[in-house]
């Protein structure tokens, strides 16, 4: 990934590239929140279900081709590939940062 990032959304891109659910789990707080398309997930053991059944389990990977920063927070928009329908698909992931590390990350995938 070529695109210049904070430490831990760089740690999770990379974990995720890797499939390594305890390296995209380390940068989260423990109380970190993630919304995916809408559903809240609170704390370590939820993000990890979620990651390990949506992610991991069909070996979704996102590579982001875009980066910004707004209203505070760090968006990355780029496809997700692996074995689910419709692969590959253009995914949003909004990254709020506290004390270097995830405080939430909210996806969306585009329709």
């Amino acid at each position: 990934m070529s695109i210049k990032l904070p430490k831990p959304i760089t740690d999770f891109v990379e974990a995720n590239a890797r499939l390594d659910i305890d390296g995209m789990m380390e940068p989260f707080l423990k109380d970190a929140v993630f919304v995916d398309n809408g559903k809240r997930y609170v704390g370590l053991a939820e993000i990890r279900r979620l990651l390990v059944e949506e992610a991991i389990a069909v070996k979704a990977i996102f590579e982001p081709d875009t980066a910004r920063e707004e209203d505070g927070a760090v968006v990355l928009e780029g496809p997700a590939h692996g074995d689910f329908p419709g692969s590959p698909l253009r995914f949003t992931y909004r990254f709020t940062l506290l004390d270097e590390a995830i405080k939430t990350l909210e996806t969306r995938v585009w329709k």
